[in-house]
């Protein structure tokens, strides 16, 4: 059987991440680029590539498919720059960026006839960053969107599909601009509904500082996407404005609405909203991957005594359960436990959950 060639540009988490995935196949060969030689040696060490250089062309030159695992941005200038490389003929370029149509246009305006672009987005990621924490199963169950333009020829679009097979990801297809719609509305407006909420009672604590201690627990928690990379996110919003547009016109009115209740006293109606944003939310796949990145937290009681966290950690780590982050929290607010520690997958935090009520620790979730 032939090699399959693949370049992943840009050897992070995600490119990490394909790269191991597709090292399932032994058949396939990944060479790595990046502008970076450090991040590369990390890579090779790894052994999440084959070999890694920093110069492009000498990366893409015998590449049967290539990944463009940059940001958003950066997506349109590689274009740019391998239209004037010499590609194998009948090549696959594709990117992960989370906004696809102007990527999807400016590929169709900008790349030889010989090279086939069909866009991606894999529907995964996680709240740690660099090829170190790149896995294999990150994609696992995760919805990995293709976004072909009208006109891709049908044997390469199938071609792909079988190479992300290895991911272990439910790949579907989607219309570019259907996909911004939908994102936009799942994974990049919450992102600027938390920063302003955090924008907010940022400017509230100027005045009264009890804001910010008492804003660990939960409100912690719905904001956490806030910490997102700014970049990528001035981006990601300017990739994808006009669907962003309408939404935030969408977002106005019905914001406007449950106020207007609220000045009205309507108590049926305000009761009514609740209700139903709680029965389409319970209704939504449990943990699942999604656009957001799932937690994988329990929160623990623990007796108020030396030595019980170290505890708890050893009898993890004992039975080989790794665990990402953990925290003491300062406030009880409306969750019991005390210490919450975080998961790298829900494999992960299912035994330990179950290890630690063996062992008669008060465990919960936050549903």
């Amino acid at each position: 059987m032939n090699t399959t060639t693949i370049t992943v540009i840009g050897v992070g988490l995600i490119g990490g991440s394909i790269a191991l995935a597709l090292r399932g196949d032994e058949h396939n060969r990944i060479i790595g680029f990046d502008v970076r030689q450090d991040f590369l040696d990390k890579a090779l060490a790894l052994g999440v590539i084959h070999a890694g250089t920093t110069d492009l062309q000498e990366a893409v030159r015998e590449a049967d498919v290539i990944f463009l695992a940059v940001p958003v941005e950066q997506i349109y200038a590689t274009l740019d720059r391998l239209r004037n490389l010499d590609l194998k003929p009948g090549v696959i370029v594709t990117d992960v960026g989370s906004t696809k149509s102007g990527v999807v246009r400016f590929a169709e305006a900008h790349i030889p006839s010989d090279v086939t672009f069909i866009g991606g987005h894999p529907m995964a990621g996680s709240h740690k960053s660099g090829v170190e924490a790149a896995s294999d199963r990150l994609f696992e169950n995760a919805y990995y969107v293709l976004t072909p333009a009208p006109g891709t020829p049908e044997e390469q679009v199938e071609r792909l599909e079988k190479l992300l097979a290895l991911t272990r990801a439910k790949v579907v297809r989607m219309d570019p601009d259907e996909h911004d719609q939908v994102v936009g509305a799942v994974s990049h407006f919450p992102h600027i509904l938390a920063s302003a909420l955090v924008n907010l009672v940022a400017g509230y604590d100027n005045e009264n500082p009890w804001h910010h201690r008492l804003a660990a627990g939960g409100f912690r928690d719905i904001t956490r996407i806030a910490s997102s990379n700014p970049r990528m996110w001035r981006d990601v919003l300017l990739n994808n404005r006009e669907h962003l547009l309408k939404i935030a016109d969408d977002w106005a009115r019905a914001l406007d609405g449950v106020m207007a209740l609220v000045r009205e006293g309507d108590a049926d109606r305000i009761e009514q909203f609740f209700k139903s944003a709680r029965e389409f939310r319970d209704g939504l796949p449990e943990r699942k991957k999604g656009a957001l990145p799932p937690l994988y937290d329990l929160y623990i009681d623990i007796p108020d005594h030396p030595g019980e966290i170290g505890r708890i950690t050893t009898l993890l780590g004992a039975k080989q359960i790794n665990i990402t982050n953990i925290q003491i929290r300062e406030t009880r607010e409306d969750m019991l436990g005390v210490l919450r520690i975080t998961f790298r997958s829900l494999a992960e935090l299912e035994k330990g959950e179950e290890l630690l009520r063996f062992f008669d620790y008060n465990v919960y979730r936050r549903e």
